[in-house]
Parts: C-alpha cells; structure tokens; sequence
C-alpha cells in the first residue's frame, strides 16, 4: 500500500519519518507536527524484525533526516525475549547507519498498555537496554513516554486508550506529542 500511495504521490524530501507498529500507524503524525515534513510509514502488528526485513522499502527510499520509531510491543507480546528485541533494534541501527550515515534515530519507549500490563516487566527491560545505548551512542535518542503515561500509578488510566486498551486514542496521542 505504501508503495502505490508513493506512485500516485510525491512524498516529501528531507522529511522526519515515524516508522514502526499500529502505534505510528493510527498516530495523526501530520496533524501532530503541522510544520514539520513527515512521512508515516507504521504497520499494524509489526515487529522490529518486520520493520528490519522491509528497511529498503520504507525507510531507506525516503532518505529521512530524522527517524521516530515505536515498535517493540508487539515483538514482546509474540515472546520474543527482551535481549532479542535490543539486538534487533541493534540491526536496525546498523542499517540505517549504512544506508542513511548518521541519521538521528528516535526510539519511543515501548508504552505500558491496559491489555498487555503483564508483559511490562518485560517491556521496561528492554525499554532500559535501549536507554543506555542512547547514553553511549549520539546516534540514538531515547523518548521516555512510560514515565508521563504512568503517571506515578501501576497502570496507566483507561482514559488513554480505546476500547481495546492497547491503542492510544487522542488523548494519549496528546501525550506523545508533548514527549517528542
């Protein structure tokens, strides 16, 4: 689908690009960002192998000058263990620092959410793994949303998300937007 939108369209250059799951997806990124070029290229139920597997096609032809990327939940909801999730963030990395040099990489920490909450500890080890490399490696911003969706509560408020408690509705957009 994004390569028939891209026939039929330009896209615009120089452009920061979210890429990653239904979370980028269902975010109003150009409404979000009204001055900025933007490029959304998020994919329900991906996971960062997904996202590394399909590089060339949406990510690297757009030469972002920046990237925003979320995925990471998924990948933790299909089992995939903390570790391996980093080391596929790693690959990602590594990709775009050979096709798109120095790009800066935003990483949105994986979110805590209402219908996955027994998988957070999890998420939070590999949402830390990814912090310190953001510590070490200028390349690699690390967005820290859990901490305001949290609110010094357990769980984040149902009034986030939609019905599904695992997506954002506008309100949690809101606090994404003011995060990054």
């Amino acid at each position: 689908a994004f390569e028939i939108w891209d026939r039929q369209n330009a896209f615009p250059k120089n452009a920061i690009l979210f890429v990653g799951s239904s979370s980028i997806r269902l975010w109003q990124t150009a409404e979000a960002f009204p001055d900025a070029p933007v490029i959304n290229r998020g994919f329900g139920g991906s996971t960062i192998a997904d996202v590394n597997h399909y590089f060339d096609r949406i990510v690297a032809k757009y030469k972002p000058r920046a990237i925003i990327f979320y995925a990471g939940d998924n990948d933790i909801a299909n089992g995939t263990s903390p570790k391996q999730v980093y080391e596929d963030f790693l690959e990602f990395i590594s990709l775009v620092s050979k096709r798109l040099g120095k790009t800066p990489i935003y990483f949105i920490s994986i979110k805590p959410s209402i219908a996955r909450l027994k998988m957070w500890p999890d998420m939070q080890k590999t949402n830390a793994l990814v912090q310190q490399l953001g510590e070490r490696n200028d390349q690699v911003h690390f967005i820290d949303i859990a901490t305001p969706m949290l609110a010094s509560r357990d769980s984040p408020p149902k009034d986030l998300f939609l019905d599904d408690g695992l997506h954002l509705n506008a309100k949690g957009y809101e606090l994404w937007n003011t995060a990054l």
